[in-house]
């Protein structure tokens, strides 16, 4: 799936110093018999390298394609009331779209980009390729 980042990821460590990254992303819907919702907001947790892969790039906007497993649990919380959570446990991430877009879009550092250099019409010959 793809979707925009909500939120910076909320990272903790456990005692044994591995990476759990939780993060929302917004994702569109191509259909909807409702116009008030647009978007379905997808929990998704990243463990280890992908947690700490989500924790130095991913940023607030940026839009990311994910695939993973659902996983479901409960918890009771402080009032005494069951909640059940319903999570994707990434096993895949990456960026969807271009520093630049990112950029553009509210994502990203505001680094500089590295794109891709333009060739000169009077190059066409030199090419390996037509």
């Amino acid at each position: 799936m793809r979707g925009r980042l909500c939120k910076e990821p909320e990272v903790r460590y456990t005692q044994d110093n591995m990476c759990i990254a939780r993060y929302t992303l917004a994702v569109d819907r191509k259909f909807s018999k409702n116009d008030d919702q647009k978007a379905d907001f997808i929990p998704c947790v990243a463990f280890g390298k992908s947690g700490e892969f989500a924790e130095k790039y991913f940023r607030k906007g940026m839009s990311v394609a994910v695939s993973g497993r659902i996983q479901t649990g409960s918890y009771t919380n402080k009032d005494g009331q069951k909640v059940y959570t319903t999570d994707v446990i990434i096993e895949e991430q990456e960026f969807a779209e271009s520093k630049l877009a990112s950029n553009n879009n509210g994502g990203g550092h505001g680094k500089s980009v590295d794109d891709f250099m333009s060739v000169p019409d009077d190059m066409d010959e030199d090419l390996p390729f037509t």
